[in-house]
């Protein structure tokens, strides 16, 4: 969840502010605390502080820190309260070293109790400040035998950089099921939890993984198993825009995102189907026809608005390929003794490719020899190279904590997969065409969504102060009110519940009165009727009613307090257009509410940690 950073280069680059830079942009992962450190003329200096990056520039600025090298973190806080004695770097008593770590030690408990027996006393909380004193106890002249013999000795996920004050010009990174990427630059490089983050420098990167650990210098790479034996590693080319990754005149990320839906539509669309056959099409899917032909089953694991992907697709899957659908929370999946039945298909579902509990997963699957088929939105991201094939989003980096335009690509590819194992079996190519049809005017249609924005904020501030929302859907419309009421919860902070609307009456009517409203995601053509006859169970009892409903539908008048229209469409793309809705109905509120939006309380983008 936390982001580190790490630079080393020539002695006339700055590395404070490279590192700074690259700190901000893995700001969304963490931003309860942060902290530099580096060698200068010998010595570690250390500087951290409570709060975000920002805080951090300010005192660096006002020390005026200059390092020959640094390593830095942007904290998300697990073991240990937000605080600067919890902030990374952390260095051992005789401050000989320093580090930074994403993830987590289970084990730490074991090892403090060890090592506060051999007399060494402990100033912060965190599980990271045992392995920066096992370093030290273990060091005997050779720093890359120390890390190897702490490696050996942790149990968990970690992603270290460490730096030691005997080896000047160097950077040590370890990787172990959390993510961490090496970029190499000219007489320069860089250590990251993303390479976003280092982009606008270098674009070929190595990967780390499997308890590797690496030495790097400006000019030389290193890289060593966990029992130190060298390996190679190949150096990947990465086709990343760094440009996108800035506000570009918005207020905030997220909005940004929002308003970039049209165009991140079509990219998820371009060159992935054939109209005349009515088909989908995936260049270097690497999967052969009869391993798609063959699929009988089909387990969708993700977490979070990933799920709520997995959930909306799952009725396509069902209702147009005629294949059963089970779709699993990954960090409870991870936990069962799963029946992996022959002609079972997985698709690992994940924005960063980087979400721990979904790694789990597959792991756990592919060693029962299951088919894993990614969809992620990162290039080298560790799902796309665990997978044995990746469909990517091309959603462009996301910085919003609260993820937006990724959902909605999600929503496309995974449709357009539907399609495909449709078209091998039972569907006709007209109905292909008709889909494909629908597909192909979905960025337009949102286009139309979005320049409504400013109604559509004149009744979030209306519905702003209220602190408890039910958001009620059926068929389609019940996993899409799941991810409407994530999205006000993420980053408003308002209790919102999605519920499909035929179950209100089994007990959460009980909570409806004036103070409490209902958004309805009308947008389902199929079971619209019946949807109406649940509104009016809210209506008659004193139910406030904000409805989202296509341009066609009658029957909401005298029934709903507000109206929300958007274009028409087929209700298996309805969850898309619908979505726009509910995530500008999410900002406004929040922006109203005057609520940290790009980075929620408590929230990280990428969750790397259990």
């Amino acid at each position: 969840m936390c982001g580190i950073f790490g630079y080393v280069g020539p002695q006339d680059q700055d590395a404070v502010s490279i590192v700074m830079q690259g700190l901000k942009r893995l700001e969304y992962r963490g931003y309860d605390s942060a902290g530099i450190a580096g060698l200068k003329n010998g010595e570690v200096v250390v500087c951290k502080e409570v709060g975000k990056v920002d805080v951090l520039q300010k005192l660096v600025d006002e020390k005026k820190i200059s390092l020959e090298l640094a390593i830095a973190q942007t904290r998300w806080a697990t073991h240990g309260k937000p605080s600067k004695e919890n902030a990374h770097p952390h260095f051992d008593t005789a401050l000989s070293l320093a580090l930074v770590h994403n993830g987590i030690i289970e084990n730490y408990e074991s090892l403090k109790k060890s090592l506060k027996e051999k007399g060494v006393q402990f100033i912060s909380d965190t599980d990271t400040e045992v392995i920066a004193h096992l370093i030290a106890s273990l060091y005997e002249g050779d720093i890359l035998k120390a890390v190897k013999e702490t490696i050996l000795l942790l149990k968990g996920s970690f992603a270290l950089a460490i730096i030691h004050r005997d080896y000047p010009g160097q950077i040590i990174a370890v990787a172990h099921e959390s993510p961490l990427v090496i970029g190499i630059g000219a007489r320069e490089a860089f250590i990251a939890s993303d390479s976003n983050s280092f982009s606008v420098h270098t674009r070929e990167v190595v990967f780390l993984s499997n308890s590797e650990i690496a030495v790097i210098k400006s000019d030389k790479l290193e890289i060593y198993d966990s029992f130190c034996t060298p390996i190679d590693k190949k150096i990947q080319q990465l086709s990343l825009e760094a440009g996108n990754i800035s506000k570009g005149g918005y207020e905030h990320y997220t909005i940004k995102e929002i308003f970039e839906q049209p165009q991140t539509i079509r990219n998820a669309l371009l060159s992935r189907f054939l109209e005349e056959y009515g088909t989908a099409i995936f260049e270097g899917l690497n999967l052969e026809i009869n391993e798609l032909h063959s699929v009988q089953r089909i387990l969708i694991l993700a977490c979070g608005t990933s799920y709520h992907a997995g959930l909306v697709s799952s009725y396509m899957f069902e209702d147009k390929a005629r294949i059963p659908v089970q779709v699993e929370i990954s960090s409870e999946f991870r936990y069962k003794n799963p029946v992996v039945q022959p002609g079972t298909f997985v698709i690992a579902i994940s924005q960063s490719g980087e979400t721990a509990d979904t790694l789990a997963a597959v792991r756990e699957l592919k060693a029962k020899g299951a088919k894993i088929l990614a969809l992620c939105n990162v290039q080298g991201s560790s799902l796309s190279r665990e997978s044995d094939a990746t469909i990517f989003l091309r959603a462009g980096p996301e910085i919003g904590v609260c993820s937006t335009k990724a959902f909605t690509s999600q929503l496309v590819v995974l449709s357009l997969f539907a399609l495909l194992l449709a078209r091998m079996r039972h569907m006709s190519k007209q109905e292909g065409q008709e889909l494909i049809k629908a597909m192909k005017t979905l960025p337009e249609q949102v286009q139309k969504i979005l320049d409504k924005s400013s109604s559509i904020q004149t009744i979030a501030k209306k519905y702003a102060k209220y602190n408890n929302f039910f958001y009620l859907g059926r068929n389609y419309m019940f996993p899409t009110s799941l991810e409407g009421a994530l999205k006000l919860k993420e980053i408003s902070y308002i209790n919102a519940n999605g519920y499909p609307a035929g179950e209100m009456k089994h007990g959460p009517i009980a909570l409806i009165n004036e103070n409490c409203p209902t958004v309805a995601l009308c947008s389902n053509k199929m079971t619209f009727d019946k949807l109406i006859s649940n509104l009016m169970e809210i209506k008659a009892r004193n139910g406030l009613i904000l409805a989202i409903a296509e341009e066609s539908e009658k029957g909401l008048e005298g029934i709903a307090t507000d109206l929300i229209t958007i274009p028409d469409t087929i209700d298996e793309l309805a969850p898309i257009t619908t979505s726009v809705v509910t995530q500008l109905l999410a900002y406004y509120i929040a922006k109203e509410r005057g609520a940290e939006i790009d980075q929620p309380k408590n929230l990280a983008k990428s969750v790397t940690v259990e």
